[in-house]
């Protein structure tokens, strides 16, 4: 049975502002209830909620570059990337759900981190993962749907299913 070119539309729709809500609600309730370097252990000492600014990218990559290239690196490539990501799983109605949901989840983490930087000049992160030696970096809501969504693609490619994109 073939799928509906709307019901794909609707499918990644829904994925994209759930995801950028979740993540838009949960930084907001952080920056409000939680003080700035904060520690507070949620399950013990292996789940930290902290609430730490992030003026870079990914571990605070490109923290101290000039303000010029932070803007072209941080804010214009990554839309122009997320734009062209949803023309192309918007224009191609057959894909494979597990792959339009993957990419759903990608663009819709970028659009959360993107909002912060526009908006606020930093991404808010506030959790963190500790289970003996195997320490994360502070991570959010977008870093988890992005990771999520990665991660079911390559998924796919392992599992040899054709992704034409």
């Amino acid at each position: 049975m073939k799928r509906s070119k709307y019901f794909t539309r609707f499918l990644i729709l829904i994925i994209v502002l759930m995801t950028v809500g979740c993540d838009q609600v949960s930084k907001e309730l952080t920056r409000q209830k939680v003080e700035p370097e904060a520690y507070i252990p949620v399950i013990k000492n292996h789940l930290i909620l902290t609430n730490v600014e992030n003026t870079g990218a990914m571990l605070g990559f490109g923290q101290d570059f000039p303000p010029i290239l932070k803007r072209f690196l941080l804010q214009a490539l990554p839309m122009l990337l997320l734009l062209i990501m949803l023309y192309r799983i918007i224009s191609k109605p057959n894909l494979n759900l597990l792959l339009v949901s993957a990419f759903a989840l990608v663009i819709g983490g970028g659009l959360g981190n993107l909002i912060d930087r526009i908006a606020y000049g930093s991404v808010t992160d506030f959790f963190q993962i500790r289970l003996g030696f195997f320490r994360t970096g502070i991570f959010n809501i977008a870093d988890i749907a992005v990771t999520i969504g990665v991660l079911m693609f390559v998924f796919l490619i392992i599992r040899g299913k054709k992704l034409a994109i």
